[in-house]
């Protein structure tokens, strides 16, 4: 029959010394590098802090945009994403860091309607700087930067609340990933110490 044929050609492929070394020394690689890595967020063995109580003591300064502006929104947004990426709710721990956080946007049209010349499809960017400052020393220990662009569509020229909705929600999707790659420079940092 076919099939018997079949699996006699897959058991001989298995049986192959070479496949069979190639596996094996995959096995050995795999078992020798189990040992090197260690959880990010598990509680530290030697009973140094771990890495979520040093995150906790990040102090958030408040953004420094003038009230009732377009940035101040966005600012407001972006502290309250951190925190709660940081602590989990809106406070930490006794702050052992504090983290100074200065942001630019700017707002681009990526496409144009070819009978209307206007756009059709923008992206938003912001670009931040922040500076993590220990407290015990008022020393900067990381100064860094970072930026997010997001786009939106916006569906016509008619639909000016659709585009100011749009417009809005591209403004929270890029704090958010502002926020997002701070936490994430910020774990580094207080992980391995770089």
């Amino acid at each position: 029959m076919w099939w018997g044929s079949l699996s006699g050609r897959r058991a001989g492929k298995w049986a192959n010394p070479r496949i069979a070394a190639r596996l094996s020394i995959i096995a050995v690689l795999a078992a020798l590098t189990a040992g090197c890595f260690r959880p990010m967020y598990a509680e530290q063995a030697d009973g140094s802090p771990a890495l979520r109580d040093r995150l906790m003591g990040v102090e958030l300064l408040p953004i420094d945009k003038p009230n009732g502006s377009p940035d101040a929104r966005i600012g407001v947004t972006l502290r309250n994403a951190l925190a709660f990426k940081l602590y989990g709710s809106a406070t930490g721990a006794p702050p052992t860091h504090q983290l100074q956080i200065r942001f630019t946007t700017n707002r681009s049209s990526l496409m144009l309607d070819p009978n209307t010349a206007l756009p059709s499809n923008e992206q938003y960017g912001i670009n931040a700087s922040y500076q993590l400052i220990e407290v015990a020393t008022g020393k900067t220990v990381l100064n860094a930067t970072t930026f997010s662009r997001t786009s939106y569509d916006i569906p016509g020229q008619l639909q000016r609340f659709a585009r100011a909705r749009a417009y809005r929600d591209a403004e929270d999707r890029a704090a958010q990933q502002i926020a997002e790659n701070i936490n994430t420079r910020l774990a580094a940092f207080f992980y391995a110490g770089t």
